[in-house]
């Protein structure tokens, strides 16, 4: 990716897209640095890692008065967990750089003076390490029917690396609909004989989830999302990301 102007950030927070209501989103993450200086440094401090920590800051414009607005999102998660994913400067499309952890709504502000457009300001704090991985669902494109997505070749997973994925339910219709996406994985781009490893909970409204595997090797390098659908005149919108961390 050249340098890059920042116009078309894309910002999800549990079950939330606040692409169109945020102007600001950093992310930061570090690692302590411990110190382990001693008589025999040679006049050097020495220094080991100790916890990582990331988090994710935005602030935009204020809307609320109904699940999917800033202000009902911010309110419901404030103090809870759940997945925020961050693209780099993209439209969210299946393979684009993605940014994401299981993070703690911390805190939340809004309002301002007189004359001024309503403002919101909002923080998540790492649960989970922060994933440099990609877009395996695009939000834009709804599913009615049980399918699989795009292939896409994020690599093998090396003993104690976990592979991480993360769900974004935004919007649901229908009678009884219901969503179960899974992780799957395979030795190919055919997807001949796929391996599921890990399952989301049936999702039957909005709302996000956040998975990650058990930290074993697996080989396979070739990964995708699936789900299987039911419900009279289903119909979903969700945004979902893949990364080894």
């Amino acid at each position: 990716m050249p340098k890059t102007i920042l116009t078309n950030v894309r910002c999800f927070a549990v079950a939330a897209d606040l692409t169109t209501v945020s102007n600001k989103v950093e992310l930061s993450a570090e690692v302590e640095a411990k110190d382990t200086t001693n008589y025999g440094s040679a006049g050097w401090k020495e220094n080991l890692g100790g916890l990582g920590s990331a988090e994710i800051s935005a602030e935009g414009q204020w809307e609320a008065g109904d699940p999917s607005k800033v202000d009902d999102a911010s309110w419901s998660q404030l103090g809870g967990v759940g997945p925020w994913s961050v693209s780099a400067n993209n439209d969210a499309s299946v393979g684009s750089l993605a940014y994401f952890t299981s993070a703690l709504r911390a805190d939340y502000k809004l309002g301002d003076a007189v004359g001024e457009v309503a403002p919101w300001t909002g923080t998540a704090k790492s649960a989970w390490p922060l994933v440099r991985g990609q877009f395996a669902h695009p939000p834009g494109t709804a599913r009615t029917a049980t399918g699989t997505g795009t292939g896409l070749q994020v690599g093998a997973v090396a003993l104690n690396k976990r592979m991480y994925a993360a769900l974004h339910v935004l919007s649901v219709a229908g009678t009884t609909p219901s969503i179960t996406a899974r992780v799957e994985s395979s030795v190919d781009n055919t997807f001949a004989s796929p391996t599921t490893r890990l399952t989301f909970t049936a999702a039957t409204a909005v709302g996000g989830q956040i998975q990650r595997t058990a930290g074993t090797a697996i080989t396979d390098t070739w990964w995708r999302i699936a789900w299987t659908i039911s419900g009279t005149t289903p119909s979903f919108l969700f945004a979902a990301t893949l990364g080894i961390g």
